[in-house]
């Protein structure tokens, strides 16, 4: 079946008319959560935590169509109970995680009844009922949905999904969804839509074309109007001109004679690098902007730190939620440091996940080896081995009160610390 839907052709005739079907983008990922027996050594797996906190990230960023707050909905339930959800699954060997994204998704009337109807043709291709749920975020300039599906089937057992359903077949139903919801788009349409990509600092479908005829040349993408090319680069022969000058005003493409370009093997890197770079910018002034500050901060203040910080910062949380593309655990922080400047920070979900927006707080790359909380944990557990949080808060109680702080809290931190520890297999919880 995946091989049938991977092979169909978008394009068709229709009176003269040439049309073809919606375009839809599908991202997918498993996600292992639970070992078994015999598990492939040096895999990863998900928690149940991590997964709760996936759903919770999930919905918090989702924004409505109307500007609302996201929601969580079923195939059955607008209004669905993800706790419930997770527990349901905390046997699951896995989950499967899908972004959808139309091409013209601003244009969807319903899209809870766009993605019900995919489920539904999903549900039919697999054969069995899905117990799925999904959130909808409208907050960038392209809407799209996220779908999280449990890993078993309707009687109970573990649901595998072939390959090449997943790369191509969920792609291909859900054009379909979008098809018969909005009618196949004509050549003009299709052009129209590239128009607003000619100067987009991002891989765009005319990057691709061009790339595409760079290759089947195997040295030039080759524009001259009186070469013979797809009808596709010859419908739209001058966008991709261009979208080329655009790239050699960027350094990624050259004219090496009128209407031959070279375009550079590092264009699309480049281009996604300054797409993600851009979606990052976008969520730190949406931070900034809630809080009422994005007049008073500008954009040359903004500092991406991925996961390497060069120097300590300080200042106050205005937003937390999933990093990249929102498919994994990883967490971004959008800080507004005391040194005036916005920093956007990612990092593992276990180190963040004490902190909340409006909290105060410090990062920065540490020195290798132990910490300090470490030394403490030690000298407390002494020869016989053994942390106990009550017989350190007898032993601190004094110099912190004196210092002005919170003997419990302090203590607190300690165990917090033995909990990361825990996790990475330094400890045991007795």
């Amino acid at each position: 079946m995946a091989a049938v839907l991977k092979n169909r052709k978008p394009w068709s005739r229709d009176g003269g008319v040439r049309t073809r079907s919606r375009r839809v983008a599908v991202k997918a990922r498993v996600v292992k959560l639970n070992p078994q027996s015999g598990s492939v050594r040096g895999r990863q797996f998900v928690s149940a935590k991590a997964v709760d906190a996936h759903l919770r990230y999930l919905q918090r960023d989702g924004v409505t169509k109307d500007g609302e707050r996201g929601q969580v909905y079923s195939a059955g339930r607008d209004a669905e109970d993800g706790r419930a959800f997770v527990e349901r699954g905390r046997e699951d060997r896995h989950q499967f995680r899908f972004i959808v994204s139309a091409e013209e998704g601003v244009e969807l009337p319903d899209h809870r009844a766009t993605t019900r109807d995919l489920m539904k043709q999903m549900e039919a291709d697999l054969g069995t009922r899905l117990d799925w749920v999904a959130v909808d975020h409208h907050n960038t300039g392209h809407p799209h949905t996220h779908i999280i599906v449990r890993g078993v089937t309707d009687d109970g057992r573990t649901l595998n999904i072939a390959g090449d359903y997943i790369a191509y077949g969920i792609r291909e139903r859900a054009s379909e969804v979008l098809t018969r919801e909005l009618g196949r788009q004509t050549e003009q349409d299709v052009s129209r839509g590239l128009e607003r990509e000619v100067d987009a600092d991002r891989f765009t479908r005319l990057d691709r074309m061009l790339l595409a005829e760079q290759r089947s040349r195997n040295e030039f993408a080759d524009l001259r109007p009186d070469r013979d090319v797809l009808e596709s680069l010859r419908l739209n022969r001058a966008l991709l001109i261009q979208r080329a000058r655009k790239l050699e005003r960027m350094g990624l493409a050259a004219e090496v004679e009128p209407g031959r370009w070279t375009v550079s093997s590092k264009a699309e890197f480049v281009l996604r690098e300054l797409g993600e770079r851009g979606d990052i910018i976008k969520t730190m002034h949406r931070a900034l902007d809630r809080e009422g500050l994005a007049g008073t901060r500008s954009v040359v203040g903004y500092v991406l730190h991925r996961e390497k910080m060069s120097e300590p910062i300080v200042g106050r949380v205005l937003d937390k939620g999933l990093a990249g593309d929102e498919m994994g655990e990883r967490v971004r922080l959008v800080v507004d440091g005391v040194d005036g400047r916005v920093h956007h920070i990612e990092m593992d979900p276990a180190r963040a996940e004490d902190i909340h927006r409006g909290m105060i707080v410090a990062a920065g790359a540490g020195e290798a080896g132990p910490r300090a909380s470490d030394r403490n944990i030690l000298a407390v557990a002494g020869q016989e081995g053994i942390y106990r949080p009550a017989t350190h808060l007898e032993q601190a109680v004094g110099t912190v009160e004196r210092l002005g702080g919170d003997p419990a809290a302090y203590v607190r931190s300690h165990v917090r610390r033995l909990e990361a520890l825990r996790r990475a297999g330094h400890v045991e919880r007795i």
